[in-house]
């Protein structure tokens, strides 16, 4: 059967020409966006989308859902990104497969209340049995289209890394799970809900050899490759003396770079690292909020987008933001610009594009990230009638003004958030389970 999306007060597109449609109705089938246009003729199922913007589902380019549990945690609050990480990793150490499934699906349904219907997420240690999975059926939960990555680190404090070595693996094992999670859960179809990457966590974490072995199994199984890159000062100076050359160089020599590539952050780029990115079509998952949070500069996502680099957004760990909102990323992607370069050097257009069609061109999603015959029925409904619009001389403009969550949200032809609320799941159950798992963890 048919949904039908009507009575749209303005559609942002995304698409090629990025047109602004008004009064337009969207057909919906089989997971597939058909047909486009004002009156559309049918019978189905039914949404009306008077007094609302629709704009292609939102795309979160990098996360770490397990963090969900650890949120504004007071030794780590005030810290800058090394010892930030010293201060959460005894507490990460504790986790199991049930706190990676649970703020999973907390984290999940924090993102899909928010408009994403793409998310990414970069889990890095598998402490006391935890494994890929107990995320990847978070998302089946939820209904998020998911791009898991299977990270790793495998240089602990004994052998001059930052992690405690409890919480590194050995590396022919992270390469046997690779292995085993990528032929058990990759679907490289289009329309897929769920794409396996492999991620070793950073270049400060895991050795060259794990680098480099996880580039030729990425290529060699076809998929992509994930990994923190120039985050922050501290991160330029450890790749400078510890590998004699800037990030950008090292990740280039390991098989790094290319369009099956994308690193987050990357504040710390300079131009000759841009123009690598560019010119090897390397994505960037830009992390305003969080990089505003650890103080770690701002990125030059303007220089980057004028060179060409693919750029979509990502509200990194839950631990680094303390939030989960792709449209509060794009607004402080904006403005962060335009503290840098004036008040006209980044538009609230483009900042949305970031948070739609930018994020899924970085994770090789050209099926998703617009609203377009052929593209997959991923689409955010924003309810412009409320008192965050009110005033507004253009709701479309989002980003400055409008709402912060979603009146309805479609995945792959699903509705997933009805009338505000999750479809799939009960979100008291989901934050009863993540309080209980809290309290233990407060309690020691």
């Amino acid at each position: 059967m048919d949904l039908f999306i009507r009575n749209a007060d303005v559609v942002l597109t995304m698409d090629d020409t990025r047109r602004e449609l008004r009064g337009a109705d969207i057909r919906v089938r089989d997971g597939q966006i058909i047909e486009i246009g004002r009156f559309l003729d049918g019978d189905g199922d039914q949404i009306d989308a008077r007094g609302c913007v629709v704009t292609p589902g939102l795309v979160n380019t990098h996360h770490h859902l397990f963090q969900t549990l650890t949120r504004a945690v007071p030794g780590a609050q005030d810290a800058a990104l090394f010892d930030w990480l010293k201060c959460l990793y005894p507490i990460w150490a504790r986790f199991g497969p049930e706190e990676m499934h649970v703020s999973a699906l907390t984290g999940l349904a924090e993102l899909a209340l928010s408009g994403c219907s793409l998310s990414s997420d970069h889990l890095y240690l598998y402490p006391n049995g935890a494994r890929l999975e107990d995320t990847i059926e978070a998302a089946s939960e939820i209904g998020l289209r998911f791009h898991p990555t299977r990270g790793a680190m495998s240089i602990g404090e004994s052998k001059g890394g930052l992690p405690p070595d409890i919480l590194v693996e050995r590396e022919a094992d992270v390469l046997e799970d690779m292995i085993r999670v990528v032929d058990g859960f990759h679907d490289p179809e289009i329309g897929s809900m769920c794409r396996v990457g492999l991620a070793p966590c950073s270049p400060f974490s895991v050795s060259r050899e794990l680098m480099r072995d996880t580039a030729l199994l990425a290529r060699d199984k076809g998929v992509a490759l994930h990994t923190h890159l120039a985050e922050n000062d501290e991160d330029i100076a450890y790749s400078e003396a510890r590998f004699g050359c800037r990030p950008g160089q090292y990740a280039e020599e390991l098989g790094w770079t290319g369009p099956d590539v994308w690193h987050a952050h990357c504040v710390k780029l300079d131009p000759q690292e841009i123009r690598l990115f560019a010119e090897s079509a390397t994505g960037v998952a830009h992390c305003p909020c969080s990089n505003c949070r650890l103080g770690s500069g701002v990125a030059p996502v303007n220089a980057m987008r004028e060179a060409g680099v693919n750029v979509g957004l990502g509200v990194d760990g839950s631990a680094s933001n303390d939030s989960a909102n792709v449209l509060e990323e794009a607004r402080q992607a904006m403005f962060l610009q335009r503290v840098v370069h004036g008040g006209e050097a980044f538009k609230a257009r483009a900042a949305l594009e970031l948070a739609t069609r930018g994020g899924a061109e970085v994770l090789g999603r050209d099926d998703c990230g617009r609203i377009e015959e052929g593209a997959r029925a991923d689409i955010a409904i924003w309810d412009v009638t409320g008192v965050a619009s009110a005033g507004s001389w253009d709701p479309a403009a989002l980003v400055l003004a409008g709402p912060r969550q979603v009146k309805h949200l479609v995945v792959e032809g699903q509705q997933i958030v009805s009338e505000g609320r999750l479809t799939r799941v009960d979100l008291p159950r989901v934050i009863e389970r993540h309080n209980r798992l809290l309290k233990r963890l407060l309690d020691g």
